[in-house]
């Protein structure tokens, strides 16, 4: 079992495949040319399952697969089997923006994965296409509706934001009610990637909105997720991600691994210890170590909101979010 200086029991782990993306939205890197880390810098699949067993074997129950996006390394779904077949109780997810998903659904449920989480921020063509930087909706759609029919369960997010798509927070919901998918509306994580002048709705501003539509009481937060959650009349429940609360960070329980091999143990934070060298020469033990490391030195909390104002340099395309 992993448990950190805090007392957390660490079992979940985020793991990004790729730092690339084809989209490039407003909130995480509207400006990033379309380039790739060289594949020789990346660890292979083996190597990333390599590590993959060591977490398994010291505890931890949940893997998240995320990029960039994850659909663009080819062959995601032999990874994804892998780590399956290892050890079949692992709670196996991915975050996708699910522009490609509607063609490879079917494979990544028959490989092992059992849950993924979409980003949709808006159900007007045009505003999908201002934030992300294409025209996109209608491939993300197709590919929700996809995962829903192979049998994915699928978990919505939304990033509401002043002047683009606040006014579609209910029609959003909407949305994800009519189809069975819960909705997590995520406080706009200020970072120096995004493009100038964005303002996200904060949870107050949110909840107000939303109570001129719906009752709802507070559920309080479900175990180690960072969501708060609502209960509303009918059972249908969403939740609020607060990033800037300290509630957010109490009950972490994840850490991350990039592409590259960096093993970070705060979103927020930029230190990282790499287990590359370990794997790569077979050294189990080594990386067991730098993983037990990471664990140790896991942060209390992030430092968003904090005395300085600082405003997190970490990539979010390279740890996934």
């Amino acid at each position: 079992m992993l448990i950190d200086s805090y007392d957390r029991v660490v079992d979940y782990l985020r793991v990004s495949v790729t730092e690339r993306c084809n989209f490039r939205c407003q909130y995480c890197m509207p400006e990033k040319p379309f380039s790739w880390v060289p594949k020789e810098n990346l660890l292979s699949f083996e190597e990333l399952f390599e590590f993959m067993k060591v977490a398994i074997d010291e505890g931890v129950k949940k893997i998240r697969i995320t990029g960039g996006e994850p659909l663009l390394r080819e062959d995601l779904d032999k990874f994804i089997k892998m780590i399956y077949d290892y050890e079949p109780s692992i709670d196996l997810a991915m975050t996708t923006n699910a522009f490609l998903l509607k063609g490879t659904a079917q494979r990544l449920k028959d490989a092992g994965l059992k849950r993924i989480n979409v980003s949709i921020d808006t159900l007007i063509p045009q505003v999908a296409k201002d934030i992300s930087g294409k025209d996109v909706l209608k491939n993300v759609l197709e590919g929700v509706d996809e995962a829903l029919k192979v049998g994915l369960k699928v978990k919505v997010n939304m990033v509401p934001m002043k002047t683009v798509n606040a006014q579609e927070i209910v029609d959003v919901l909407e949305y994800c009610k009519a189809r069975g998918m819960s909705i997590r509306f995520i406080e706009y994580m200020e970072n120096k990637f995004a493009k100038e002048g964005i303002a996200g709705l904060k949870s107050k501003e949110l909840l107000e909105i939303l109570s001129e539509k719906y009752s709802f009481e507070d559920e309080g937060f479900d175990g180690s997720s960072p969501s708060h959650y609502y209960k509303m009349d009918d059972g249908y429940k969403f939740g609020i991600i607060e990033p800037y609360e300290d509630d957010f960070c109490k009950k972490c329980n994840r850490i991350r691994l990039t592409a590259e091999g960096n093993l970070i143990p705060c979103l927020y934070f930029d230190e990282a210890m790499s287990i590359a060298e370990s794997v790569k020469r077979g050294d189990i033990k080594g990386a067991a170590a730098v993983l037990k490391e990471v664990v140790r030195t896991k942060p209390e909390k992030n430092r968003w909101g904090g005395e300085d104002g600082e405003v997190s340099s970490r990539a979010f395309y390279e740890t996934g979010g």
